[in-house]
């Protein structure tokens, strides 16, 4: 989290009150594995400052978390470009490699499994390998993974609770446009790969319907419960 960000406990409000909400669905696990939460949304939704503040929320609680991004299961460039570097279907195919993620978090701290986990296996940014050691995670801890696309088929299951965040294209891209520098109007021809893979997902997926918790995400300061 932030130095300079309020924690949860010290948000007034409505985030505070919409964070413990959420916080206080996480069902409690019947055993000693792992309870799996997503926190899905398109880039610039706020998915890593809310899966924060949440297992922020959660800690406050008496919970134990488990923090994951699923940026750290991207796959190799030449993988993720294999498609072309401006292809819609690229970005939503080939972005990440998912049965990665499953086999070194997913299921490690799903029913059955021995609560061993990798944080990541890929540094994006840096373009490189990661070779992290294992962690085993507390009994009954709290997974908590942000990330793109977590509604796909493939992952649709593996969540014993999931939460869409809502929010449209003008801002998120108004966002992105002030954190990286990218072009602020999502129908420019540089955004088309993105804005047009996460439509796709959005129209065939349909994360909202399938998420247990959708927030209206346009103002992080005051979320808004859909459902």
């Amino acid at each position: 989290m932030h130095a300079d960000r309020p924690t949860p406990a010290g948000r007034p409000g409505v985030r505070a009150q919409v964070l413990r909400e959420v916080a206080a669905l996480v069902p409690a696990s019947p055993d000693e594995h792992c309870v799996r939460v997503g926190v899905d949304g398109v880039d610039g939704s706020g998915k890593t400052t809310f899966a924060d503040d949440l297992a922020a929320a959660l800690r406050a609680a008496g919970r134990e978390v488990v923090r994951v991004s699923a940026d750290g299961f991207h796959h190799v460039r030449e993988l993720r470009y294999r498609r072309g570097r401006d292809s819609p279907a690229g970005f939503y195919l080939d972005s990440y490699d998912l049965p990665r993620l499953r086999a070194e978090v997913l299921g490690p701290l799903g029913p059955g499994g021995d609560r061993r986990y990798r944080e990541a296996v890929h540094d994006v940014r840096l373009e490189r390998a990661l070779d992290l050691p294992q962690r085993v995670a507390p009994p009954g801890s709290v997974l908590l993974l942000d990330g793109l696309f977590l509604h796909r088929p493939e992952l649709r299951d593996d969540w014993e609770l999931s939460v869409f965040l809502d929010v449209p294209f003008a801002v998120t891209f108004a966002r992105m446009a002030a954190r990286d520098g990218c072009d602020p109007d999502p129908d420019a021809p540089a955004n088309r790969r993105y804005v047009e893979g996460r439509r796709h997902y959005l129209a065939t997926d349909r994360p909202a319907q399938h998420a247990d918790v959708v927030l209206d995400n346009t103002d992080p300061e005051r979320p808004r419960r859909l459902r």
